[in-house]
């Protein structure tokens, strides 16, 4: 459709230049059909219109469909990833679960040096405080 419509266009377009003195003829004749050129070609667009608007909404449609569908699958799955069942531990051979040693080591503090910190920064506020008095 797309090459009628590009034909009679380019006849169209040369017998207008021919009817203005701007071209010579082409060949010998055009068949028949050339008589109305302009009109057969806005004929070819229109259909060519049609046709595209027809080809734009099966693709839409089709798009449509192919979103919808992976909505519903991705719902389906977003629905099943809540009720995920475990298996059932069920009887376990052994002694069951072991201690684990902890891997820090082993502060000893002498209690008298507990608060030795927090002291020194006492005795040290109250001699700041002695000075300015």
């Amino acid at each position: 459709m797309r090459k009628m419509r590009d034909k009679e266009r380019t006849v169209g377009r040369q017998k207008q230049r021919e009817s203005r003195g701007k071209a010579e003829a082409r060949g010998t004749s055009f068949p028949g059909t050339a008589k109305h050129a302009s009109e057969r070609k806005q004929v070819f667009a229109a259909a060519l219109k049609r046709v595209n608007t027809e080809l734009r909404r099966q693709h839409n449609l089709a798009a449509r469909t192919a979103h919808v569908e992976a909505a519903r699958k991705a719902l389906a799955l977003h629905r099943a990833a809540n009720f995920t069942t475990h298996p059932p531990a069920g009887a376990t051979a052994g002694d069951g679960m072991a201690p684990k040693p902890s891997e820090r080591r082993r502060k000893i503090i002498a209690g008298a040096k507990i608060g030795r910190v927090s002291q020194a920064t006492k005795v040290a506020q109250a001699v700041r405080d002695a000075r300015g008095a």
